[in-house]
């Protein structure tokens, strides 16, 4: 069984799930084929492994409705650092979905880089997720996108200011 959750709850009917197939369905296209794409003003997303290079899609990112970054093993943490990139380097305002190898202890961290949804085939995560279960990360000392408020304690430890 997969899912695709959001903060919202289970999402019903997304057109986004690699699955969907017709002439309707919006396309989901590897990195080098969205590259080429003609677009026909349909919408179109990118699934981005995690070797390709993020920055590729700087030219075309307006026109990008979804990237899904790709978690091909509990321990590749590859996405989250392409994440970020599209978030505050490119400033990508898209929907970004975590696609593959979603587990419970990094959906909150996920969510503090920026995404926005996540395809889930794990029935222990889906059980918690449809709970409103996740696990909790009191305190933080690097910015994130999420803009998550700084915590109070540890004033010896510093974060890195971002300047705009």
């Amino acid at each position: 069984m997969t899912v695709i959750w959001t903060q919202n709850g289970i999402v019903e009917n997304d057109p986004w799930v690699s699955d969907v197939t017709g002439a309707d369905a919006p396309k989901l296209l590897p990195l080098a084929e969205a590259l080429e794409y003609s677009q026909d003003n349909a919408p179109f997303g990118v699934v981005l492994q995690p070797a390709d290079d993020a920055r590729a899609l700087a030219p075309i990112l307006e026109s990008v409705a979804i990237v899904a970054l790709t978690f091909p093993a509990f321990s590749d943490g590859r996405g989250f650092s392409q994440a970020m990139l599209l978030r505050q380097r490119l400033g990508y305002t898209g929907e970004l979905r975590a696609v593959g190898t979603v587990l419970l202890d990094q959906v909150p961290l996920m969510l503090r880089t920026g995404f926005d949804s996540f395809e889930v085939h794990h029935a222990p995560t889906i059980e918690r997720l449809v709970e409103k279960r996740l696990p909790g990360i009191d305190l933080h000392y690097q910015p994130a996108a999420d803009k998550t408020d700084a915590g109070t304690g540890y004033s010896w430890r510093r974060t890195a200011i971002l300047n705009g």
